[in-house]
Order: structure tokens, then sequence, then C-alpha cells
């Protein structure tokens, strides 16, 4: 039986949406993930989506928890 991952949407105020592709780079398998956009949970459960950027192509979107990237 597969893990069942969920996220208690009352705990994030906003989720990252992500654009995830699987290539292979020196015979190593590798994965680029790409924020595209945020999510917010409502109190229904459900989700509102705002999207940036629409992958092309194929690929996974994922959404999860959001996370501040360092300043660079």
């Amino acid at each position: 039986m597969a893990k069942k991952n969920t996220v208690d949407l009352s705990a994030h105020e906003r989720l990252g949406v992500y654009s995830v592709r699987n290539y292979e780079k020196d015979g190593e398998e590798k994965s680029k993930w790409t924020q595209i956009g945020t999510a917010f949970g409502c109190k229904d459960g459900s989700l509102n989506v705002v999207l940036d950027h629409v992958p092309l192509g194929g690929g996974t979107i994922n959404i999860r928890p959001f996370r501040e990237r360092p300043a660079e």
C-alpha cells in the first residue's frame, strides 16, 4: 500500500506550487524544481492556486508548504 501524504492546510498560510521535471545528466537521474506559483487553503478544505507560469511539455506539478529561499 502506498504511503498517503497529507498537508494540514490550516497550518500553512501559503503553499508553494512547483513544476518538477526529471532528467538524466552524466548517467545520473536528477530533477529540476521550478516555483511556478502559490496556493492558499480555503475554509472548506479546497485550494486556490495562483500560477505565475504554466509548465509546458510534461512534468509534474507539486504543491507543498512554502519555504522562503535564501537571498542571493
